[in-house]
């Protein structure tokens, strides 16, 4: 729907898939059409809007916020953030929106033949239902923190919803709102077209805007066009899907009557289609808010304070100095950001050891986070090496998008043939990993205080910190070799990264013994800039744009503030009216890292993406390295303050030649497309240039950046996807398909899961040189495994002599299959007594709740309302509310939602009652109740009472004139008077 074919062939999916148009490489949809991200994008950002005013109308704040095509995800995080200091950046909200768009256009592309994903062939009840279990998984991983995989069933759920209204006859049956009852299946799908029943007639010359039979169109009986990719059979007079992929559009009725695009067969009606597609996602966005509150849903969307603080601990017996450094350091960052917008919006902490890594904590508590972190004990661990990369696997796959991890140990990896799924999901996630190791220069006797709890194996060896520095330097983070005794002073990198809107000025890794020049442009929108230099005490001269100098030797200077701790050289730069081009030139005898920091509101986000769908196509995000030898196109969003325009995007070897520019197409907004004819070979990065007018002065300002995270091409390519739902105690089956365009042989396959589910595969695959072989994972859920939980999968294909690998990841939700969709209702008495100043008195609210047959009502939230709320409950869940205020808050806004996520509003309000308003019990029950607080015959007994001495008074009025004029005149009235 709306510009994208909603059906596809297994065949032809996969020579779409693999060979990717490469004409425009964009949307291929005609002028002036909606597609699903645009539908998707435009309804989270209003409904994100409403909850932003909400929260500030609750604090007493004024919100502001165009609603006009300027908007944006910065321009909402600003308004969102109203009142606040700190900078901004809209990164993390439009990276969950293209999480949202990815899984909306993947239903195109997996379940492209699945009609009720689409409501094609008059699946109605069927469709209906996708919906409601897709809603359903939202509300489930939200409950149980996982945002990221609620995200995915949300975009899934919202695209079968969207094309409801451009595959059905629901616009040209003349509705101008949503069909409501989409979202709901404790409500009836009524006046449906009978199977046997003719829709259709042929349309006339191509001309196909009124080929809906009248009778249909004036009973306003509910169809859907029949669509095959490979047969032209369909019921006898029904309609068409239409487009040249549909086969059964040649079968009398032939035409079609979708509204994909306005070039389509009803393309006419198409951009009305879409409109109240946008409303019917925002009332579905609507109802998962209710349901999981304004808190959860702006993490859902991705609308969050701040940063991430995760934490990744080594607590075996040698680390107690180390552990008591890291409490130090992480309850002053929580404790001095407490409150402020800089507050970390989630904590992050995963414990290792041998044999043993886990559990996870994550929590959006600060208190609860002191109070694991105050947990943790140094003990145990026998031999030296521990199970750290296994708990860095699981921060990565916990973590949001983009994180900084910090990982913290003294003892190689006992896992490190985990090193590849391990760069697999830093490569996936993008987030930076920074290695504190404590146990690799100095001697036994500075690293070991307490004899009682040291291990018998010696230092960490060369190799096995090159592990870590490997994996640090291709997340864009840093391997910190330090003292135990000096790790407190290590430990201010935290503090650093725990910042909002922290951006990459510069970053390079080199081998190379000879001298290193780097240059980084410093422009006024970045401030709270940091040079990190790690090595062996490489020698290092700074350079501002006004020619002056500051060396390595000297620790305060004009250029900044220089602090040593281990291999580390961190330099605090002073910009002030520094702006332009700096030079850093380096010496050094040994490998080195060089990384420039700073605070801005332009940042930007990258995914690779690929091509598909014939006429209408779109593009998909790709889960793997990009392929060797092929053009590539990258989708960027550039986010921050004014007008923003990207100039140069090019990709830079690590090594630093042979750099390749791309070719930028501005889409509208802040995404821009970015064509690549040929990746560099090895490892790179990416560097963007650009302008913005957000500046009081004439000239725009320019701009550069730099993405984190080394990225690296393949000759191999894997795909994969799940296509449904893995349900507690049951088995999902994952196919994968491996290709290649160089290498013959056998191909080594490995699947790892983050929870641990059973699982099997084949050991390897054997590819011909330019073929493809097909196998599959199989995973199994536990049974007892909790609703909302989410899983992802690394699937690793290595050629021959580990020569190339590439790799796929994906989500998806274990759910349990949700049977009652009946929502919470509510009945209330009301007793108020108000005085003609409200603020003397209260009044009060009582109200029974019940939830019929359903799992029980498990919490009751105050959406409106200025006062107080208890609950009762019993084995059925909450029953009983009581609610008491001030009576100059009106109005009473309760929300109930059960366990399967169902939410019901009761709202009463006092606002006709009078002073002598007796206990009222309504005799309504419904879902949503707008609670009358008396009868009818109340309301006209009250009015009676209040008018009656006015009545009387203007009657003593009127006489006391007459009797004024008759004295003077004495004369009869005057007709009319």
């Amino acid at each position: 729907m709306f510009s994208s074919v909603t059906a596809h062939a297994s065949l032809l999916w996969l020579t779409l898939f693999f060979c990717p148009l490469t004409e425009t490489f964009k949307p291929l949809i005609s002028p002036g059409s909606l597609t699903h991200r645009d539908i998707t994008q435009r309804a989270i950002f209003h409904v994100t809007g409403q909850v932003c005013r909400a929260i500030a109308a609750a604090k007493g704040q004024d919100f502001t916020l165009p609603i006009d095509d300027r908007l944006t995800a910065y321009t909402l995080q600003q308004a969102c953030s109203s009142g606040g200091t700190s900078l901004l950046s809209g990164l993390a909200f439009q990276a969950a929106v293209t999480e949202t768009i990815k899984s909306n256009v993947a239903v195109d592309l997996f379940q492209a033949l699945s009609a009720p994903h689409h409501f094609n062939d008059e699946t109605f009840a069927e469709g209906r239902a996708v919906v409601a279990q897709g809603a359903a998984a939202v509300k489930a991983a939200v409950k149980q923190g996982n945002f990221m995989s609620a995200r995915l069933s949300l975009g899934a759920a919202c695209h079968t919803l969207q094309d409801f209204y451009s595959h059905s006859n629901w616009i040209e049956i003349g509705n101008t709102v949503q069909f409501s009852n989409l979202i709901r299946l404790d409500t009836p799908l009524e006046n449906l077209a009978d199977p046997y029943r003719a829709t259709c007639r042929n349309c006339i010359g191509g001309d196909c805007s009124d080929n809906i039979l009248s009778e249909i169109l004036q009973e306003k009986k509910l169809t859907s066009g029949y669509f095959n990719l490979f047969s032209s059979a369909k019921p006898p007079g029904k309609c068409s899907h239409g487009g040249f992929l549909d086969q059964t559009r040649h079968r009398v009725p032939v035409g079609g009557i979708n509204k994909d695009t306005t070039t389509a067969s009803h393309g006419h009606l198409h951009l009305r289609a879409a409109q109240v597609a946008i409303n019917a996602t925002m009332e579905l966005l609507e109802d998962i808010r209710l349901a999981t509150g304004d808190k959860n849903f702006l993490q859902l969307v991705g609308v969050s304070q701040s940063f991430v603080l995760c934490l990744v601990v080594d607590t075996t017996g040698s680390m107690s100095d180390d552990i008591a450094a890291v409490k130090r350091r992480s309850f002053s960052i929580i404790d001095s950001k407490r409150g402020t917008q800089e507050e970390p919006s989630e904590y992050i902490l995963v414990p290792f050891n041998d044999p043993d890594f886990g559990p996870l904590i994550r929590t959006t508590d600060a208190d609860i986070f002191k109070q694991h972190i105050n947990k943790l004990r140094a003990a145990g661990g026998g031999d030296t090496p521990e199970m750290s990369l296994s708990g860095l696997k699981l921060a990565l796959t916990a973590a949001p998008p983009s994180s900084n991890i910090f990982l913290f140990t003294d003892a190689p990896a006992k896992d490190a043939e985990l090193k590849s799924t391990v760069t697999a999901l830093i490569e996936s996630t993008k987030s930076k990993v920074t290695f504190v190791l404590t146990n690799l220069l100095w001697p036994r006797s500075a690293r070991r205080r307490k004899r009682s709890r040291s291990r018998t194996s010696n230092r960490i060896s060369e190799a096995d910190a090159q592990l870590y520095r490997d994996l640090a330097q291709a997340s864009g983070g840093q391997a910190i070799e330090v003292s135990k005794s000096s790790l407190p002073r290590a430990t201010v990198i935290i503090e650093d990264s725990s910042t909002p809107a922290l951006v990459t000025l510069l970053q390079a890794v080199r081998t190379s013994v000879r001298a290193e020049k780097f240059s980084f442009l410093l422009d006024e929108l970045v401030s709270n800039v940091t040079l990190y230099i790690t090595g062996s005490s490489p020698a290092f001269t700074l350079y501002s744009p006004t020619a002056e100098s500051q060396s390595h030797v000297v620790s305060e200077g004009p250029l900044g503030t220089i602090q040593r701790v281990g291999n580390l050289q961190r330099m605090q730069v002073k910009t002030h009216n520094r702006t332009g081009l700096w030079v850093i030139t380096i010496h050094s005898t040994a490998t080195f890292t060089v990384k420039v920091t700073g605070q801005s509101s332009i940042d930007f986000l990258f995914n690779f993406v690929e091509a598909f769908g014939g006429a209408n196509g779109d593009f998909s995000l790709k889960q793997s390295r990009p392929s060797v030898g092929k053009n590539t196109t990258l989708l960027m969003s550039v986010t921050g303050s004014g007008s923003l325009r990207v100039t140069e995007v090019a990709l830079v070897p690590v090594s630093g030649s042979g750099a390749v520019n791309g070719t930028v197409e501005a889409l509208g907004g802040e995404a821009f497309l970015v064509t690549v004819d040929e990746l560099p070979l090895g490892n790179f990065i990416i560097h963007l240039r650009g302008e913005t007018s957000g500046s009081s002065r004439s000239s725009p300002i320019v701009f550069l950046r730099q993405s984190s995270t080394q990225l690296r091409a393949s000759r191999v390519a894997v795909t994969a996807a799940v296509n449904s739902t893995l349900e507690p105690g049951t088995t999902i089956t994952v196919p994968f398909t491996v290709e290649t365009n160089t290498t013959a042989g056998s191909y080594t396959i490995q699947a790892r899961n983050d929870r641990g589910f059973n699982s099997s595969f084949p050991s390897s695959v054997t590819l011909e040189a330019g073929g493809r072989a097909e196998g599959s994972v199989t995973l199994t859920a536990p049974s007892d495994t909790a609703s909302g939980t989410d899983v992802t999968l690394t699937i690793e294909a290595e050629a021959p002599g580990a020569t190339d690998s590439n790799y796929v990841v994906i989500r998806f939700a274990v759910a349990t299959k949700v049977t009652d969709f009946t929502r919470p209702v509510c009945q209330v008495d009301l007793t108020a007594n108000c005085p003609q100043d409200c603020s003397q008195a209260t009044w009060q609210l009582s109200a029974n709740l019940t939830d019929g047959n359903g799992t029980g009502i498990v919490l009751v939230t105050l959406q409106q309302g200025n006062g107080t709320v208890n609950t009762s409950s019993s084995d059925a869940g909450i029953t009983f509310a009581t609610y008491s205020a001030s009576c100059c808050s009106e109005v009473v806004v309760l929300v109930m939602v059960d366990d399967a996520g169902n939410a019901g509003v009761c709202s009463a309000s006092i606002r006709d009652l009078s002073s002598d308003t007796t206990p009222q019990t309504p005799t309504a029950n419904a879902t949503v109740m707008q609670i009358a607080p008396s009868s009818s015959a109340g309301h006209c007994l009250n009015l009676a009472i209040w008018l009656w001495p006015i009545v009387m008074l203007l009657l003593l009025l009127v006489l006391l004139k007459i009797r004024a004029r008759w004295k003077k005149t004495r004369r009869p009235l005057k007709e009319g008077w």
